[in-house]
């Protein structure tokens, strides 16, 4: 899967594989599960994709973090 380097503060990266959004942070890559297309594409067109994530994602969609390899 693709992801979308953003201009943000907070988010690194951004991608979708046909469910679940992928968020990259300073701090490690998230999942949100069961996340629409239309929720992607506005979070791709946001301002803010920080403000965005906490108006529209966090707290509103289980998450795990992703456990990356070195």
């Amino acid at each position: 899967m693709e992801m979308i380097k953003v201009n943000s503060s907070n988010v690194i990266a951004i991608g979708y594989d046909g469910k679940d959004l992928h968020v990259q942070y300073a701090g490690g890559t998230y999942v949100y599960e069961n996340v629409s297309k239309e929720l992607f594409e506005d979070l791709k067109k946001a301002e803010s994709k920080g403000k965005f994530m906490n108006d529209f994602v966090k707290g509103t969609y289980k998450y795990h973090r992703l456990i990356e390899s070195k």
